[in-house]
């Protein structure tokens, strides 16, 4: 009669624990303003042009309150479109058979590269004054930068827990 855990791999693995991950992560671009900020933002600017724009208007200038209206509506512009891109993201999951990220654009175009986990490393690039700029799986003759749009302290966090999932799985070999 054998002793021990009758359901346990012999060799250490759980076969029911194989695919679940050991690192997870859903990365989005880091957005400083939020839409309460936008309106206030929109509204102080446009004030501001109105304001300047009736003064230009008494002083006998009057086409540059026509530039004004259009600075107004190219700070606009610009937002919606900063807003619309902040829609985009990354997946990351580390699991003991695979490493795959997912990447999905602003348009939900979806990209997806999947590893070995034992064959993947991590480089990492480094500013002094700036901190971690780039963060890097690579595998083979493959690399794919990860966190591309985060903050160098969001790609820290990442980094160290990619570092960590890969570390625990190689240890396991």
């Amino acid at each position: 009669m054998a002793s021990g855990n009758l359901y346990a791999h012999p060799d250490g693995l759980d076969p029911n624990t194989v695919d679940r991950p050991m690192f997870q992560a859903t990365i989005r671009p880091h957005q400083s303003l939020g839409s309460d900020g936008f309106r206030i933002l929109m509204i102080g600017f446009g004030l501001v042009c109105l304001v300047l724009s009736i003064a230009f208007v008494r002083a006998g200038f009057w086409p540059v309150a026509g530039f004004f209206g259009l600075d107004l509506l190219a700070l606009y512009a610009a937002l919606k479109v900063s807003f619309r891109r902040g829609r985009s993201f990354e997946e990351v999951m580390i699991s003991q058979i695979e490493v795959v990220l997912a990447r999905v654009s602003h348009r939900g175009e979806r990209r997806e590269w999947r590893f070995n986990p034992v064959w993947t490393k991590l480089t990492r690039v480094e500013d002094e004054e700036y901190g971690l700029q780039r963060l890097t799986l690579v595998s083979r003759r493959e690399h794919v930068v990860v966190a591309r749009d985060a903050s160098p302290t969001e790609r820290e966090a990442v980094a160290a827990g990619l570092a960590r999932a890969l570390a625990d799985i190689k240890k396991g070999y």
